[in-house]
């Protein structure tokens, strides 16, 4: 039987391999390779990084940011600003409740992960997705104490990545223990405190050591957000954070429920804040020129100032002291070169840190004929040039006395002691209104002078520093005061800037500083600005303007110029406010202790009484603002408001109504001219009362007599009808 050949079988063939099954095996591959390259690149980054790393000593150094203490011109701590930094504690010292607070509320994982938590940033971009906004961050406690002492708070993903690297370097050269350590002693828990003691004394008053369980519960919610939870701003905002410390510290079995319940963050008792007094006007206003004055922002600084602490009490004092209730005052007290000995930008800096005596723009009234005065002497007038006192009308515009009178002829030192608005208007006419503007520039003014004819009477706003730096180079014989407040800056002990005084800019002449200075010594001895007296020669000038919204008096006497103003911060009218009143007794009441040490300086030129029988009427001395027309913004005449009645009582001191003296025989007598003089020359040394019987031997300065409350018109055949002036003297 034949056997039956079978044919060869063919080869099975494959079925043909899918192409995205390639593509997704080389994607494999390739993801592999490169995640192999990433790690390979991340330990070589965390090794270079590790080995950059300072030591454990270093770190502990390092600074948190510059500190800056400020010393007053005796060597006295004014303010510390900058960073707190309190003790140091060891990891062994700091107690176990901050310890565990901490970690529940920040990094509860802190224990396992090594510097990077992969779980909390999958949560992180969870919540992210979720929210549509970042709403919990996926940092470690090493990625913040990283970013506190290596990186900055950008919001960037290559920061981020820098603190991931760090991070990763820190765990790697360092114990959980440590890391903890820095932690807790270095980041910002707000108020200018780093670190838990500098923490725990500023808002509890004593040492970290002593921390209890609701304390450590604050302090330790403050890191998310100190501001906002800051105890001392926002206490329910303290005590709620606190509250959610200890649910988590329960949830993670730091602590039991019985002593979450125990806790108590509502009955904390926080220390109470440092006193805030009226030098820290002085430190807002001096401390931000630190940045054009030096380069330094790293290392600690001591600042040096001019301020003088006795004179800043006597100055916030007077302040105080005679203000008028509801209103605001502002002081700056300047000494020969321009340093600044005291200065006060309002009555509480607690309630207002705004300072009224460098940020104010208020109208000065007649405390700006300063500048008409000096470029009419610059001119070629002289303080006893005569000028008549009449009608006058300037493009339109016709001043009037606040009299409603007109006295004739007079001399510029009549005009000027009696702030003659006509006078005023007819100098700014001839001399031209836009030198009188320059005047002003060129005496320090920094903000905009307008040119219109009633530019004389003070319309435009002006600072309290500026018109005080004015006055101040008056004094200094026509030569230019510069305010400034840092004599000098140290850094780790060497001098990297020291104040030099220019002495080389001259405004005016020395003669027409010198004739300046007769006529404001006129206006305290006998004129608008009586109150300023001091028992020593005194010059200055007052300033009122319209509806008694801002009173003025500035003035200087012994190498120190003072100015001052007062009013309220919405420019609404005060009652009985001039600047022969509040600001010129404030004035004294400062100058009288702040010069006492200083030896009696006379000026160049004697004091010369004006005519005697210009001396205004009792009704002169309580009567309307001293730049009497009423003017708008532009300078254009307006309808004079409604005047007070004219029973009502001028406060006096802190808004007190003085007692009003009564003369059995009505109205007093006039002195004679020989009675004046002598009166004079007894207020300039300090000797007998105006009035009271020569007497062989001077006695000491008495007391003034407080103001009286505005009385009704004298009779008016008591002096003929032009005899009256401008501006209302004080008696």
């Amino acid at each position: 039987m034949a056997t039956q050949r079978t044919a060869p079988r063919s080869p099975r063939r494959q079925p043909p391999r899918s192409p995205w099954r390639r593509r997704f095996l080389f994607a494999l591959k390739l993801l592999i390779a490169l995640t192999v390259l990433a790690l390979g690149a991340l330990a070589i980054a965390v090794y270079v990084a590790r080995s950059q790393l300072p030591s454990f000593d270093e770190l502990k150094s390092s600074p948190n940011g510059q500190m800056i203490r400020v010393h007053a011109s005796d060597g006295s701590i004014l303010v510390s600003l900058g960073p707190s930094y309190g003790e140091w504690l060891p990891y062994a010292q700091i107690p176990q409740v901050m310890r565990d607070a901490t970690i529940a509320v920040e990094d509860r994982r802190f224990r396992e992960h090594p510097g990077v938590d992969p779980i909390g940033i999958a949560r992180s971009i969870e919540v992210r997705l979720e929210k549509g906004r970042w709403r919990q961050g996926g940092s470690t406690i090493t990625q913040q104490i990283t970013r506190t002492i290596f990186l900055n708070n950008q919001k960037k993903f290559g920061r981020k990545f820098r603190e991931a690297i760090l991070a990763l370097a820190m765990e790697s050269k360092f114990s959980k223990d440590q890391i903890l350590e820095l932690y807790l002693n270095k980041v910002y828990y707000g108020g200018g405190a780093y670190g838990i003691d500098a923490a725990s004394r500023k808002f509890f008053g004593h040492g970290a050591q002593h921390l209890s369980l609701a304390e450590a519960a604050v302090i330790a919610g403050l890191v998310k957000a100190p501001s906002n939870y800051s105890p001392t701003a926002d206490a329910a905002a303290a005590v709620g954070r606190a509250g959610v410390v200890i649910e988590q510290m329960v949830r993670n079995g730091y602590i039991s429920q019985g002593q979450a319940d125990a806790a108590d963050p509502d009955g904390l008792k926080l220390a109470p804040a440092p006193a805030q007094n009226s030098a820290r006007y002085f430190t807002d206003w001096a401390l931000p020129q630190l940045d054009t004055l030096i380069d330094e922002t790293q290392a600690p600084l001591e600042v040096w100032t001019t301020l003088d602490p006795a004179m800043q009490r006597e100055a916030d004092a007077a302040v105080r002291a005679n203000v008028p209730k509801g209103a605001q005052g502002a002081l700056v007290s300047l000494d020969r070169d321009g340093a600044v000995r005291a200065m006060v930008g309002g009555t509480d800096y607690v309630t207002s840190i705004y300072n009224r005596a460098t940020q104010a723009v208020r109208q000065p009234g007649s405390a700006f004929k300063l500048f008409v005065y000096l470029a009419a002497l610059e001119a070629g007038h002289k303080p006893d040039d005569t000028i008549v006192d009449g009608p006058v009308t300037i493009d339109g515009w016709s001043p009037r006395n606040d009299s409603r009178h007109f006295s004739g002829n007079v001399t510029l030192r009549t005009a000027f002691a009696y702030s003659l608005n006509t006078v005023a208007a007819k100098l700014g006419q001839e001399v031209g209104f836009t030198t009188i503007a320059d005047m002003a520039k060129r005496f320090g003014i920094t903000t905009p002078v307008n040119t219109h004819p009633s530019m004389v009477l003070g319309t435009s706003d002006v600072r309290l520093i500026d018109m005080t730096r004015a006055f101040a180079s008056v004094a200094s014989k026509g030569v230019a005061v510069t305010p400034y407040g840092i004599t000098k800056v140290t850094a780790n002990g060497e001098t990297i800037y020291a104040h030099e005084v220019d002495r080389s800019h001259v405004l005016v002449a020395p003669y027409v500083a010198a004739e300046m200075t007769d006529l404001l010594q006129t206006a305290v001895n006998t004129g608008t600005g009586r109150q300023a007296q001091i028992g020593r020669p005194v010059a200055g000038k007052t300033g009122t303007t319209t509806s008694q919204k801002d009173g003025w008096f500035l003035g200087f006497s012994s190498g120190l110029t003072t100015g001052v103003w007062m009013g309220r911060d919405d420019a609404k009218p005060v009652a009985g406010l001039h600047g022969g009143t509040a600001p010129a007794r404030a004035f004294a009441a400062f100058m009288r202790p702040a010069v006492a040490s200083r030896p009696i300086e006379q000026f160049d030129t004697q004091v010369t009484l004006p005519e005697w029988q210009l001396e205004p009427d009792e009704e002169s001395y309580y009567g309307q603002p001293d730049n009497g027309v009423y003017v708008d913004e532009n300078g254009n005449p307006v309808d004079q408001p409604a005047a007070p009645p004219a029973d009502a009582p001028a406060p006096g001191p802190a808004g007190t109504v003085p007692a009003e003296p009564t003369a059995p025989d009505g109205p007093p007598s006039r002195p004679s001219p020989q009675q004046q003089l002598d009166d004079l020359i007894d207020r300039v040394t300090g000797g007998r009362e105006p009035g009271a019987p020569a007497q062989a031997q001077p006695r000491q300065p008495q007391p003034r007599p407080q103001p009286r409350a505005p009385v009704e018109s004298p009779p008016s055949d008591r002096y003929a009808p032009d005899r009256y002036s401008g501006e209302r003297p004080n008696p």
